[in-house]
């Protein structure tokens, strides 16, 4: 910051430190004579970051200029903001060395500390200026005061010596006084009158001083002495006073005049236009002649060539004189301001007008100069954003102005926080600065899409809106202003990729596979009618990653329904939703429908069957727990929200039985009946009918399944299969009370002990009934078909040909047994296969065939009853046991039993 200073004290030449002495020819240094002004030029260079004083030199002397002292003596200095100075002397000033009023030696001295008090640098100018000649009357209005310099003839030419001469320079010099001649006193006119002496007129800051052949008076602006006046609709300042001189030869009295206007100015937006009264009324008394019309710029007159190519514009009317000036003139500056953080400038210039006049009765001559500082009002420059951004570039780009040179950018708030200018880049924002060849700047600025300091929204599932809101931080130099200028940008792109849904299917599971998209896990997650929340996430078993979520659940899941159900399988479907539940938008879905085996009815060799009615999507307000049997008595065992199982007996339920050929069919039927106690929730549901049935062959047993269809379709039966349970087991002996469990085998034995075997019918209460074994046989490996093998039991009957024949033990009825004729029991002898006397194996598995006979439907063959035939079976040439007989004409129900160990494996038949 340039401080320009102009102090209030008399320096008399105490030391100060660290001085350094430079002459005029100092770089940064100029002086000039401009009429009846002396101009030093001081470059901002050599001011920047000094305070200056200023000194007048007065011989020996040193005076500091005060501004009251300045302008009482004559002198005056401009600056603008960056330290560029302009200082004035008037010749006739207090401390100017005057030889005959016509040569003119101005002394100055400039000090300037810098930011150590003890650090001078002093620099000490001289010029000497010839103004020659003078007018009869000289006026100069000057920014801080006003002067008028009047001749005065000497009444006596030949008088000879100085001390006759008008010359009284002491009273120049505030205080001074000399008793025998001088100026005596004066009277102001204001317009009243009023008299003071010099004394007391210098005490009120006016100046008065007479040197070779010229009477001088100086007064500062706003005095109590001074008035303002309006000419010709100009407001001006006056100042009139008549000053009464004591001279060898009598009492002169001087009536001095100066007036100089404090307006007249007029803006538009290119033009600053200003106008002088053409005939300035204080001043004149009587009719005048306009001799001279210059204009000039900081003191210096300008030719119309140098006009012209300024545009500037000098001009009269009958009653004013017009200077025009472009508004950016080179001549001038520009400043920026930001009075309530908006950003102003304004443009500052300093026109100079001289005039010269002739009065025509006296046909005396005025020259009359007026230096005026003239500085626009404020003009607003709100600074122009300029969006540059590509959203296909995915970085903001963004110009702010133009400004002035003298504004800097220091921050930019952003709304995670406020960052330097120096921050910004080494984020990875460009900042920079960009000048342009008419002085002004701008500041250009780029943001990637991805900061975290670019806020996000999608209007649209597909268009993302990046938002960023931020402020630059200015600073307005050298006054050290700051001022914000908030920015909001905005840009859209179609860049948003949506999550999707993938599933597959097992035998039991649906497997689903969420994808994020580019805005991650930003959505709710429905699966069926539930939020998927973190409760329902742990039962589906939620697995994630960072780019992926997977859930597993079962086909029978309370979220899955049912579509269609098949003879063996349940056609299931999941639907699953993605959910933006700000926007109300659906980001994506899955509707994943597999078929999942399943086995709806069972029959078994009991006569007990069993039947599982499913809810499907067809029939959504069934309560499964109201459906019955053709009975309406019988009811589900079990039921929930989603399934109705019954079991029942076939000769119970309202059941019917069909007897064909080689089997017997029984059926029945699962509904919700009108006439049931329950209300049917919504007559508009289709009807819930179908058929179950079983059918059981001769010797094996069949299941039927169904199906559901809408209520314009008759559920339809179709055929399944599959098995009667039957068991062998081997018990610890005779009493068939005690058996080997699973985790027993391999059982061990001695070789020919007593092994005693038991085939059961399984869950079966069926009288009519019976289970004959057709064949039995043993082998070495648990493969039944392997070799090689030795029957034991051959077409229902013992191996004949065993020398330790096969014994069939009685069934009787007990606790266990309740119906006898579904056991069979038998006994063989521990025995090792061996070939030329060598054991092949220390272990045997046995194998049983069973037939399931009904009792009354007595036919030859194998359900004429155990052991009704007998077929002697062919030896094996070099094994000793036999092989089984693989020829069967009847469906055999298939058993095994095994391993049993022999605990001494040389013993042999």
């Amino acid at each position: 910051m340039i401080w320009i200073v102009i102090a209030a004290v008399v320096d008399l030449g105490q030391a100060r430190p660290n001085t350094k002495l430079s002459s005029q020819s100092s770089s940064g240094l100029r002086s000039d004579c401009v009429g009846n002004l002396m101009r030093l030029t001081l470059d901002k260079a050599l001011a920047v970051g000094n305070q200056l004083e200023v000194e007048a030199i007065n011989g020996t002397e040193h005076m500091v200029l005060t501004p009251s002292l300045a302008a009482q003596c004559g002198y005056s200095m401009e600056s603008d903001p960056w330290g560029n100075t302009r200082i004035y002397a008037s010749l006739m000033g207090c401390y100017v060395d005057n030889k005959d009023d016509r040569t003119f030696n101005v002394g100055l001295r400039l000090r300037m500390y810098s930011q150590s008090p003890s650090d001078v640098v002093t620099h000490e100018v001289t010029k000497t200026c010839n103004y020659s000649p003078w007018a009869s009357q000289e006026i100069v209005c000057e920014r801080n005061y006003m002067e008028v310099s009047n001749y005065i003839a000497k009444p006596d030419a030949a008088a000879g010596t100085k001390g006759q001469d008008l010359d009284d320079s002491k009273s120049a010099i505030p205080g001074a006084t000399d008793e025998a001649h001088g100026i005596w006193k004066m009277t102001f006119y204001t317009p009243e009158p009023m008299a003071m002496t010099l004394s007391e007129a210098q005490q009120a800051g006016y100046g008065a001083m007479a040197t070779h052949n010229r009477l001088v008076m100086r007064s500062p602006y706003n005095t109590a002495e001074t008035y303002s006046e309006g000419v010709a609709g100009i407001p001006m300042e006056v100042f009139k006073v008549s000053t009464y001189y004591k001279a060898p030869h009598g009492l002169v009295v001087v009536n001095s005049a100066a007036a100089c206007p404090t307006g007249g100015v007029m803006f538009t937006e290119d033009v600053i236009s200003w106008h002088i009264p053409r005939h300035i009324t204080p001043l004149i008394d009587g009719r005048i002649k306009n001799l001279e019309m210059h204009m000039g710029i900081n003191g210096q007159r300008l030719d119309e060539s140098q006009m012209a190519a300024k545009r500037y514009r000098l001009s009269s009317t009958e009653f004013h004189i017009i200077i025009e000036i472009p508004v950016g003139s080179p001549d001038g500056y520009y400043k920026s301001h930001a009075p309530d953080y908006q950003y102003h400038i304004t443009y500052t210039v300093e026109p100079m007008l001289e005039l010269l006049w002739r009065a025509e009765d006296t046909q005396a001559d005025t020259r009359y100069k007026v230096l005026f500082p003239i500085t626009t009002p404020l003009m607003p420059r709100p600074p122009q954003v300029t969006d540059n951004t590509i959203p296909e570039d995915r970085v903001f780009n963004v110009h702010l102005g133009p400004f002035l040179h003298d504004v800097e950018l220091m921050n930019i708030t952003f709304s995670t926080g406020v960052l330097s200018v120096a921050e910004c880049n080494a984020r990875g924002f460009t900042v920079q600065e960009h000048t342009f060849s008419n002085g002004t700047k701008s500041f250009s600025l780029q943001v990637p899409f991805s900061d975290d300091v670019v806020l996000k929204h999608n209007p649209e599932p597909l268009v993302t809106v990046y938002f960023l809101p931020l402020t630059y931080g200015l600073l307005i130099l050298p006054e050290q202003t700051p001022f914000p200028h908030p920015v909001e940008l905005e840009a859209s792109l179609q860049d948003v990729v949506l999550p999707s849904i993938t599933g597959t299917c097992d035998q039991n599971l649906f497997y689903i596979n969420v994808k994020y998209g580019s805005q991650g896990h930003n959505f709710q997650t429905m699966v069926g009618a539930r939020e998927l929340n973190p409760e329902l996430a742990e039962v589906y078993k939620f697995r994630e990653n960072g780019s992926h979520f997977s859930l597993t659940l079962a086909y029978t899941s309370p979220d899955t329904v049912f579509e269609l159900v098949e003879s063996d399988s349940v056609r299931a479907r999941i639907d699953l939703l993605l959910w933006d539940a700000n926007n109300n938008w659906k980001l994506s879905d899955l509707y994943l429908a597999c078929n999942f085996p399943l086995t709806t009815t069972k029959c078994y060799s009991n006569g007990t069957m069993t039947a599982m009615a499913v809810k499907v999507e067809s029939v959504p307000n069934l309560t499964p727990g109201w459906l019955t049997l053709k009975d309406e008595s019988c009811k589900p065992v079990f039921s929930d929200s989603r399934f109705a199982y019954f079991s029942f007996s076939v000769d119970s339920c309202g059941t019917t039985r069909t007897f064909f050929d080689n089997y017997l069919l029984y059926e029945n039927e699962i509904a919700l009946f009108h006439n049931s106690a329950q209300a049917y929730t919504s007559p508009a549901d289709p009807d819930y009918r179908h058929k179950v049935s079983c059918y059981y062959l001769v010797n094996d047993t069949e299941t039927m399944a169904f199906h559901y269809r809408p209520r314009s379709f008759e559920p339809t039966a179709e055929t399944g299969s599959g098995q009667l349970m039957v068991q062998m087991r081997l018990a610890e002996d005779l009493s068939y009370e005690f058996f080997y469990q699973a985790e027993d085998y391999p059982v061990v034995k001695y070789l020919r002990q007593p092994l005693y075997f038991e085939v059961e019918l399984m869950h079966s209460t069926d009288p009519q009934l019976e289970l004959i074994l057709d064949n039995c046989w043993a082998t070495l490996n648990e493969d039944r078909t392997s070799l090689p093998s030795w029957d034991i039991i051959v077409d229902s009957c013992e191996n004949l040909d065993d020398s330790y024949v096969t014994v069939f033990q009685p069934v009787v009825s007990d606790a266990r047994v309740t119906v006898p004729s579904h056991f069979k029991r038998f006994s063989m002898k521990m025995f090792t296969f061996t070939k030329e006397e060598e054991v092949l194996k220390d272990q045997i598995y046995v194998h049983c065939d069973a037939v399931i006979c009904e009792t009354n439907n007595h036919t030859d063959g194998i359900c004429s009853g155990q052991c009704a035939s007998r077929t002697r079976p062919e030896r094996m040439n070099g094994v000793k046991r036999g092989r089984r007989s693989a020829n069967s004409t009847h469906h055999q129900k298939e058993i095994s039993s095994g391993p049993i160990l022999l605990l001494n494996p040389q013993s042999s038949l």
